[in-house]
């Protein structure tokens, strides 16, 4: 069995040369106690006599490695957008698509018509597939709602979510997506909306971890993104930016200022964005799933890794941009579109997920005192993840040390 352990030795993320030391262990074991790691190490230290009651998992000639934590989706919605996708497969433009009532407005539409119970039942068939495919942890975003209502609706199914099931789900409000039809002609009062309502309302029922914004021209510019996210921090919301996906606005350099956790796409980062995120300690999610389906340009991996700066890979799991929710897919793209080996691909969908969730002390590694977070994949070494792409090699996923019937 080849271990894989990621262990950052108490470090909270991984940065440059160090995103490539994934620990690697052959022929090793991991004792799990009460839902948490005990033991690590190869089986000739092993020096442990085990009562009968503990289950033994044989992974002879396979990986075992921490479950993969995606820090960016928005995998709460109803319906799906695969027309749509048939449209642009046949050349029609996102413009004229959202012209005839498509793109985020449709998923809108759905969603405020959808009922609570219906948004979880396929919101957890979605997380069941993800389990299977070895992701243990899970962001999720509203952002289809965009009225106090539905934003509330979206935040309190996620929440129900999150103690019912085994997945570890992490709330995260996006109430500044886009705006909604109905502010089309006034988004000042929108922001306002925002800024008076929701975050209040939420922040006083606990229901967000994290509050962001797709801070880009034309929607929330810098001002008002840093308004809702500072308001979002008077609530208890630790800040996120969806920053530079479209133009260098400065959301890289807004996110240092304001001390946000991550800094997510960044496919037009400028090189003082770079800068002001290695100098902040922002973690860089990267979501390679998004530039493979649209057909758009990529963030720059090497430049951000090589100045320094932790970096992050994502699905974005969603239906417009994105309707994948394998991470080894994205770690695939990210090798060969950007260049990251398949060992900092890998950190980058463990440890340093977790550190743009604000988590990595209990999760993202195979370390002792963490969560018994645990896959095993029936490959022969970790960078057939990455290399035999387009199957699922996971066979066990383990949950704060119980296995999972998904």
């Amino acid at each position: 069995m080849q271990l894989v352990t990621v262990a950052s030795g108490g470090k909270r993320m991984k940065t440059g040369a160090a995103m490539r030391d994934i620990g690697a262990v052959p022929d090793a074991g991991v004792l799990c106690e009460n839902g948490t790691i005990a033991w690590v190490g190869p089986m000739s230290e092993w020096n442990r006599t085990l009562p009968e009651t503990y289950t033994e998992i044989d992974a002879s000639g396979r990986i075992v490695l921490p479950g993969f934590v995606d820090s960016h989706t928005h995998m709460m919605f109803a319906g799906n957008r695969a027309h749509e996708f048939a449209l642009r497969s046949q050349g029609a433009t996102y413009q004229q698509i959202a012209d005839a009532g498509g793109g985020i407005l449709n998923t809108i539409t759905r969603v405020r018509a959808a009922s609570k119970k219906d948004l979880k039942k396929q919101t957890l068939r979605y997380m069941n597939a993800m389990m299977r495919h070895g992701t243990t942890t899970v962001e999720m975003k509203t952002g289809y709602g965009l009225d106090l209502d539905s934003e509330i609706k979206m935040l309190d199914a996620i929440n129900e979510l999150k103690v019912e099931e085994m997945m570890t789900v992490v709330p995260t409000f996006i109430g500044a997506h886009a705006f909604p039809p109905e502010y089309k002609n006034n988004k000042p009062a929108y922001v306002d909306l925002i800024i008076d309502k929701m975050i209040p309302y939420a922040g006083k029922r606990n229901l967000a971890a994290f509050c962001d914004v797709f801070c880009e021209k034309g929607y929330f510019e810098l001002e008002d993104t840093e308004r809702i996210l500072n308001e979002g921090k008077k609530h208890g919301m630790l800040p996120k930016i969806h920053a530079e996906e479209l133009n260098p606005l400065g959301g890289a350099e807004l996110a240092a200022r304001i001390g946000a956790v991550s800094a997510d796409h960044l496919e037009h980062v400028t090189d003082a964005g770079v800068h002001a995120l290695r100098e902040a300690g922002v973690v860089a999610t990267l979501l390679p799933g998004v530039s493979f389906f649209l057909n758009h340009g990529y963030a720059p991996a090497r430049k951000l890794i090589d100045a320094g700066v932790a970096v992050a890979i994502a699905s974005d799991f969603n239906p417009g941009s994105c309707m994948s929710y394998s991470v080894p897919m994205m770690m695939t793209i990210a090798c060969t579109q950007m260049k990251m080996s398949p060992e900092e691909a890998l950190t980058a969908s463990t440890l340093n997920a977790a550190a743009a969730l604000n988590m990595s002390s209990s999760i993202g590694s195979i370390e002792v005192g963490k969560n018994a977070d645990l896959i095993i994949a029936d490959v022969p070494d970790y960078k057939f993840l990455a290399y035999h792409f387009g199957t699922n090699h996971i066979v066990t996923t383990i949950k704060s040390g119980t296995v999972l019937e998904i």
